[in-house]
């Protein structure tokens, strides 16, 4: 497969399914609720079906892990997973960042691996992408991430939960931690911009919990392609289905992953 041309096909959609969700964004909203603060609207399902139609025509033998399930194959090596808007809530106030996100994962027998990610801002028309033993890139340079040393120099991202509240003791603990002793934390609404902003050194580090698989599988890839580190809260591999990623520049990796730990399970490694 060559996952170079495929990837460019991908960056050609995203842009096109960006052009798509702006033009929609100037009609009425149809927002309907899924969840406690989970949202989704017209432009939602349309920007997907967009998506998975194109797709199935790029790698026709791939499925889909796609938010609204506009599809529910699954590809016996290869599956698509897919946010057609992530960042929602953002979206129907008519803020930024909110972006589309496409990964490809590989279930080989020998591996487990996602080998494309794609990631399109669209407020500041921004798309970030990398394919298998790539670089990163962001609008054609190639990117990687920073070389602040410590937490200290550091300006890190997280996200609030939106629904599952059980862990936020932790969590208010590591916002007052890292508040106290970094360069700041921010709070964007996109966790895919925001790991995409890792990759490209705008951050340092991003951590948060309540994720699912399409909110993390490009943004994860782009950091990893970039020279960073990803992982779960105990420091594992199972961020992209955990429901929880921890993700900086190699540097910080072993600090901000003690921290975050020892904070939201209240023990040492």
């Amino acid at each position: 497969m060559d996952l170079k041309t495929l990837c460019q096909s991908v960056v050609e959609l995203a842009k096109n399914t960006g052009q798509y969700i702006r033009d929609e964004s100037q009609n009425s909203k149809q927002i309907k609720t899924k969840g406690k603060n989970d949202f989704v609207t017209h432009v939602d399902k349309g920007a997907e079906e967009r998506i998975v139609a194109r797709l199935s025509e790029l790698l026709p033998e791939a499925g889909f892990i796609a938010e609204e399930g506009s599809s529910t194959k699954v590809g016996d090596r290869y599956n698509w997973i897919i946010d057609p808007i992530d960042g929602t809530t953002n979206f129907i106030h008519g803020l930024f960042p909110h972006a589309i996100s496409i990964a490809l994962q590989d279930n080989d027998i020998k591996s487990k691996e996602i080998v494309l990610g794609v990631v399109y801002e669209l407020g500041l028309n921004e798309c970030f992408y990398s394919w298998k033993d790539a670089p990163a890139y962001l609008n054609g340079e190639v990117i990687t991430v920073s070389q602040a040393p410590k937490i200290a120099d550091s300006l890190l991202a997280t996200g609030f939960p939106y629904a599952n509240f059980e862990r936020m003791e932790g969590f208010m603990k590591s916002l007052d931690y890292f508040m106290k002793n970094s360069h700041g934390l921010r709070r964007l609404g996109s966790a895919a911009v925001d790991l995409a902003y890792v990759a490209c050194g705008r951050f340092e580090g991003f951590y948060e919990y309540g994720l699912q698989s399409y909110d993390v599988a490009a943004g994860a890839f782009l950091v990893q392609q970039a020279g960073g580190h990803n992982c779960d809260f105990s420091g594992g591999k199972n961020y992209l289905y955990g429901q929880e990623i921890i993700s900086s520049n190699a540097l910080i990796f072993k600090e901000f992953k003690k921290v975050i730990y020892n904070l939201m399970y209240g023990e040492s490694e």
